[in-house]
């Protein structure tokens, strides 16, 4: 990431994963990968970013699927960095794939996208390149 708050268009920005047993499945990958959890406070109960355990590196998130999170599929998503969100999307629907959710978050994304290409759960989740 560059200094100026900014992702490069195109590149990965993020991954996570929503499911309803959050923290059963966070100490399954810390145990897997050596992964360490941080608690991140939403509240009245805690996502989890997970660290890389030499360097404290956030490289992934385990949500609970409430709140926002409710509709996210229970499944690895990818945030992709697109200049325009408005046109990524319209480009979805025009290519055939569908806008499943989204965009939250005031406008910036994501916006959880699905392709035409007949892959079986295939999603992922497109937002701009500034970040909140």
């Amino acid at each position: 990431m560059s200094g100026s708050g900014s992702l490069a268009v195109g590149s990965i920005s993020w991954v996570d994963l929503t499911v309803a047993h959050a923290p059963g499945v966070r100490d399954f990958y810390a145990a897997v990968t050596g992964w360490k959890p941080a608690e991140v406070s939403m509240g009245e109960y805690s996502d989890f970013c997970m660290n890389e355990p030499e360097s404290g590196k956030s490289v992934a998130g385990l949500c609970h699927a409430r709140g926002v999170n409710t509709d996210l599929p229970a499944q690895w998503l990818v945030d992709i960095v697109v200049a325009d969100l408005d046109a990524s999307l319209a480009e979805c629907v025009a290519r055939g794939g569908a806008v499943v959710a989204g965009p939250k978050m005031m406008a910036l994304g994501p916006a959880l996208v699905t392709p035409s290409y007949g892959i079986p759960r295939s999603r992922s989740r497109v937002c701009t390149s500034r970040l909140s």
